[in-house]
């Protein structure tokens, strides 16, 4: 289904359409305005995979000595590169387990601009991009301390790819997870045994999550995932589909606020 947003951004400059993204989107993703809470204090390097617009870039930058922001769709790639901070290094590519050439998959008439573009091809998708495949670890990163992953389905497959980075950085790692896409068993699985411990952010108060209770909101909430970026923003748009996972590694917490040990309750509403 078309958007709205989709039907208008074309009728828009570029740039125009990426500065309405990034100022809208921390209303979609409020973790995005929480960021002392997620990505560590003196962070040298934050890695933003699935760049699309760049709210995710722009916020980091700030923050971060260095943002290396990975985006294999052409066009929003030269579109960060003409936008983006100083210390801001754009790599046009799909992040993987393997470096080489993949199929990037698109919806119909769609140029990336609808943020579900994917290495794993659903039935949403119609055509195809070649597109170079990186590795986080062969990107020659270091002290890297936050990396977020928006990659639609390939999220298991760019951790395999980050091992090493994993190993030896333990960075916070801000992953979307969607039960209607992928299982999301196999990252939580995968990175427990690294020691990581997933949190999610219903309301304003963190909760550790539990994967069982994460996929019970998703199938409740997962009509709210097709109204676009828009409708979901506004006010009384409907409840919060809650979708990504803050996982810390060695017993760390989300910095700066309260947590909740045991959240079985709390995704349950997910208010806005």
């Amino acid at each position: 289904m078309t958007t709205l947003a989709a039907r208008l951004a074309p009728l828009l400059p570029d740039r125009a359409v990426a500065a309405t993204a990034r100022f809208v989107y921390p209303r979609f993703e409020p973790e995005l305005t929480r960021l002392d809470e997620l990505c560590p204090p003196g962070c040298g390097t934050a890695v933003d995979v699935g760049g699309w617009y760049g709210p995710w870039t722009h916020r980091l930058a700030r923050r971060a000595a260095r943002v290396v922001t990975v985006e294999p769709v052409p066009r929003l790639a030269r579109l960060l590169v003409a936008g983006a901070p100083g210390n801001v290094r754009v790599v046009q590519a799909a992040a993987s387990d393997r470096p080489g050439t993949a199929r990037l998959w698109l919806p119909p008439g769609d140029d990336g601009g609808r943020g579900v573009s994917s290495l794993v091809r659903r039935d949403i998708h119609a055509r195809a991009l070649d597109v170079p495949c990186v590795t986080l670890d062969g990107l020659g990163l270091s002290e890297v301390g936050f990396v977020k992953i928006d990659v639609d389905g390939n999220e298991l497959a760019v951790l395999r790819g980050a091992s090493a980075t994993l190993a030896r950085d333990r960075p916070a790692l801000f992953v979307e997870l969607e039960s209607r896409i992928q299982p999301i068993a196999p990252v939580v699985d995968l990175l427990t045994g690294l020691g990581y411990t997933g949190w999610v952010l219903p309301a304003g108060t963190w909760h550790r999550l539990n994967p069982a209770v994460l996929e019970a909101h998703q199938a409740r909430t997962s009509y709210v995932a097709s109204h676009g970026l828009l409708r979901r923003v506004l006010p009384f748009g409907g409840p919060r589909y809650v979708n990504s996972v803050l996982f810390l590694p060695d017993g760390r917490r989300p910095g700066g606020g309260t947590v909740r040990e045991h959240g079985s309750h709390a995704l349950r509403e997910a208010p806005r």
